[in-house]
């Protein structure tokens, strides 16, 4: 089998790659949502791919796999994997997870990072009642995740929260950094309290924090919550959008507290994972399969923090419904470090009538059973997903 053709279309805000063959099998993956400007990245390796067997994955991958890097650039780079494994899961008609090693789980865990209901301020009651939506949404999350500090516009929005000048409209890209005043500290806990006021111990508390934590504020936070049911402290000191790792700063906090200290969203490949893992840096890695470079780059990933006693939670909040059938595939054969992926939703929820098998990735009490379709498990009905292609990617379905 070659590949013949790898067209690349923008659909409902996410870059859709789709991969044509000489046997007419065709593969497809995504990248996260609002990330329109990685069509021409994704295009950038179509002549590096083109006549190559798409079912020897490792060997396509090796001449792509160099050329990428940090958020966002290895979002093409693993769009592009996604869709070889599909490609390779249709030729031998077997879901990817037993192309990877076979599943040991039927349902894979899943934590809210992703469902989310519009918080009317930014003082503890807000906070709270928001968290009891969460709750009582009906996926019946085990964990739920929240944007504290510098991680959303708690940094931006509370008077005085650090010693900074605040910088806005930079579209999510977390730029504030600094040290948190007294009062700033005493706000963010009082607004963890409440939540954990909320979930008890029924449903344990993930806090996505920055990146732009000092070192000293972020021992001190971890040191605050102690004996509490926070889950992790989520890319304190880097993270999102942050091209670096800098094991070293987390040293300085991890073995001093028995809080969960996590990062590795930003991380692309596993090379740039061996710090932080030889270290024991951090006790939960979470890097995002549509960023690190795939679905066997991070499995590696997670089975080498395994070795190290460290813990899995990947990232995924964007990653959209190509990107969620990917984690439930990762997730099934991941070693048993893994807690919890991050749920990626349809968005727009039209996405659900574009893709034939969408209806088999349902949430119940925080699970998802692992489908036995070929490949990714989902494919277009080009009829009704034509109509949500731009005109200048009229001819995304034809062979």
């Amino acid at each position: 089998m070659k590949i013949t053709g790898m067209k690349v279309a923008i659909i409902g805000n996410h870059p859709v790659v789709r991969i044509t063959t000489d046997e007419g099998i065709d593969g497809i993956g995504a990248a996260e949502l609002a990330k329109p400007y990685l069509k021409p990245m994704i295009e950038f390796y179509r002549d590096m791919i083109i006549g190559k067997d798409p079912t020897d994955v490792e060997r396509v991958m090796l001449g792509i796999r160099r050329m990428g890097s940090f958020k966002p650039w290895g979002a093409a780079v693993s769009a592009i994997e996604f869709a070889l494994w599909d490609i390779a899961g249709k030729a031998a008609n077997l879901p990817i997870y037993k192309l990877l090693g076979g599943k040991i789980r039927d349902k894979v865990q899943v934590y809210n990072g992703n469902v989310r209901f519009k918080m009317n301020g930014k003082e503890p009651e807000h906070y709270a009642e928001v968290m009891q939506k969460m709750k009582d949404s009906p996926e019946n999350f085990s964990i739920i995740k929240q944007g504290i500090a510098f991680h959303g516009d708690m940094a931006t929005e509370v008077p005085n929260f650090y010693y900074g000048t605040p910088s806005t409209g930079l579209g999510g890209r977390h730029p504030n950094r600094g040290l948190m005043t007294p009062k700033g500290f005493k706000h963010m806990i009082k607004c963890i309290e409440a939540m954990l006021d909320v979930l008890g111990d029924d449903v344990g508390l993930a806090l996505d924090c920055g990146p732009g934590f000092t070192v000293p504020d972020a021992l001190k936070l971890a040191k605050e919550v102690e004996g509490t049911n926070v889950m992790w402290l989520e890319d304190m000191i880097t993270g999102d959008y942050t091209p670096y790792v800098l094991a070293d700063l987390y040293t300085q906090v991890t073995p001093y507290t028995s809080t969960n200290i996590h990062t590795g969203e930003q991380i692309y490949l596993r090379q740039n994972f061996v710090e932080l893992i030889e270290r024991n840096a951090v006790n939960v890695l979470g890097p995002d399969p549509a960023d690190v470079g795939g679905l066997q780059e991070m499995k590696f990933i997670a089975e080498y923090a395994d070795l190290h006693g460290i813990l899995f939670a990947p990232h995924g909040t964007v990653d959209g419904l190509i990107g969620l059938a990917a984690h439930v595939q990762l997730a099934a054969v991941l070693p048993e470090n893994y807690i919890a992926f991050e749920l990626p939703t349809a968005e727009p929820s039209w996405w659900n009538d574009i893709l034939d098998g969408s209806d088999k990735f349902g949430v119940t009490d925080s699970h998802i059973e692992v489908n036995d379709a070929p490949g990714l498990g989902l494919t277009f009905i080009p009829e009704e997903a034509t109509k949500y292609l731009r005109e200048e990617d009229s001819d995304f379905f034809d062979t």
